[in-house]
C-alpha cells in the first residue's frame, strides 16, 4: 500500500467547508467504529486507512470505546499514525468522542467535566497525539447541565487538546441550538453535529437541518448506508457471510422484511439508471443535501472504500429522482 508523498490524492476528493468555519472536510470520511479493533487483522485495518488517505480521505473518525474491545481502535490507529502517517499529521483531521460508557464507576460515562477531561486524555495517550482536530460530546446527558458539558469542550480547546469541538446525536433542534449558543457565548464555536441520516432514516428532518444551516454549523452523517442495507449486499436475500447472518446485534434478520426488500430493489433500479451502485447513490443522496458537509463510511475491505469514493462523481439528482426516492422511503 502506497503512503509516500502523493499530492494527486487531493485531486481525487471534493472538500466542503464546514459550516461558517475555515475548515474544509472531505466529502467522504472514514469511520473506525468497526473493523479497526483487535478482532480485525491489523494489516487489514492498516491497508484500509492508507488507501483511504491515498484517495483523499483526510478525516478519520474515532471514539474512546470503538473496537472491540473499547479503546482498541484508537490504539491501532495510533500505531498506524506512528508507523505510517506521522509525516502527514498536518494533512489529517483526526476526531474522537466521549459520551458513552468507557470504564467502571460513576465517572466513566455521559457528559460530566470529570469524564470528558479524563476520556480525552486517555484517547490522546492511546493514539500518541498531542491534540485531536475535533472532539465531540457523543450524546446528550439528561443529568449534567449543558453548560458544564459545553464548558468542558471549550476548556479542551483552550488547553490545546482539541482544535475544534462538536456535538453528536443531538437530534432535538432546541437542545442542539442551546448547545450551539452556549459554545458561541464561550468563544469556541460549535463546528459540527454528527447524526445518523440516510434515505431510510430521516431523523434530521425534524427541523434540525434548518437549525444547523441557520447557525452556521456543519453536519457529518453516520450510517449513510443503513448498516449495509443500502448496498447490493442484501438485494437477493441474506448472504451466509454477511453481518445479518452472523447474528450481529447491529443488523438483525427482522430488519429485512419483504416490504423493505422491495423498496431496496426499487432504489437499486434508480441507482442503475444513474450509472451508480446503490451504495454510491445512497452516499450521493446525503451529499446533495445543503446541510451535509461529509458522510462517514465504514468498511471491512479496501474495495468498499474505492467504491464509496466514486459516489462524489455524481451528486446531482433530478426532481423526479428525488420524488421517486421520497416516495419509496418516507
Amino acid at each position: 500500500m502506497s503512503h509516500s508523498p502523493n499530492p494527486s490524492r487531493y485531486q481525487k476528493m471534493q472538500y466542503n467547508r464546514c459550516g461558517n468555519s475555515g475548515l474544509k472536510l472531505p466529502a467522504i470520511s472514514l469511520g473506525l467504529w468497526h473493523n479497526f479493533g483487535d478482532v480485525t487483522l491489523y494489516d487489514i485495518s492498516r491497508d484500509m486507512a492508507l488507501l483511504a488517505f491515498d484517495l483523499g480521505i483526510t478525516q478519520f473518525d474515532l471514539d474512546n470505546n470503538y473496537g472491540p474491545p473499547g479503546g482498541s481502535a484508537e490504539l491501532n490507529f495510533g500505531r498506524i499514525m506512528r508507523e505510517d502517517l506521522a509525516p502527514y499529521r498536518d494533512e489529517l483531521i483526526i476526531s474522537t468522542k466521549a459520551g458513552y460508557g468507557m470504564w467502571e464507576g460513576p465517572y466513566g460515562d455521559w457528559g460530566s467535566k470529570k469524564y470528558l477531561v479524563s476520556s480525552l486524555d486517555q484517547s490522546l495517550k492511546r493514539m500518541g497525539l498531542d491534540y485531536v482536530d475535533i472532539f465531540y460530546h457523543h450524546r446528550p446527558d439528561p443529568d449534567t447541565p449543558l453548560e458544564e458539558t459545553m464548558g468542558t469542550l471549550d476548556l479542551m480547546v483552550r488547553q490545546g487538546k482539541a482544535l475544534y469541538v462538536g456535538i453528536s446525536n443531538y437530534y432535538d433542534p432546541m437542545e442542539a441550538s442551546r448547545a450551539i449558543e452556549i459554545l458561541k457565548d464561550l468563544g469556541t464555536p460549535c463546528l459540527i453535529n454528527q447524526v445518523k441520516f440516510n434515505m431510510l432514516d430521516r431523523s434530521m428532518d425534524n427541523g434540525l437541518n434548518e437549525t444547523l444551516i441557520e447557525s452556521g454549523v456543519g453536519c457529518i452523517t453516520f450510517s449513510p448506508l443503513e448498516k449495509g442495507l443500502l448496498t447490493d449486499r442484501y438485494l437477493h436475500g441474506i448472504p451466509e457471510d454477511s453481518r445479518m447472518a452472523s447474528g450481529s446485534p447491529f443488523l438483525q434478520k427482522g430488519e429485512l422484511t419483504d416490504e423493505r426488500l422491495g423498496k431496496l430493489r426499487a432504489l437499486n433500479a434508480i441507482a442503475d439508471m444513474r450509472g451508480q451502485s446503490l451504495a454510491q447513490m445512497a452516499l450521493a443522496w446525503n451529499l446533495q443535501r445543503p446541510e451535509v458537509t461529509s458522510v462517514l463510511i465504514g468498511a471491512s475491505k479496501v474495495d468498499q472504500i474505492e467504491d464509496c469514493v466514486k459516489a462524489q462523481e455524481n451528486t446531482r439528482f433530478t426532481k423526479k429522482e428525488l420524488e421517486e426516492i421520497d416516495g419509496l422511503c418516507r
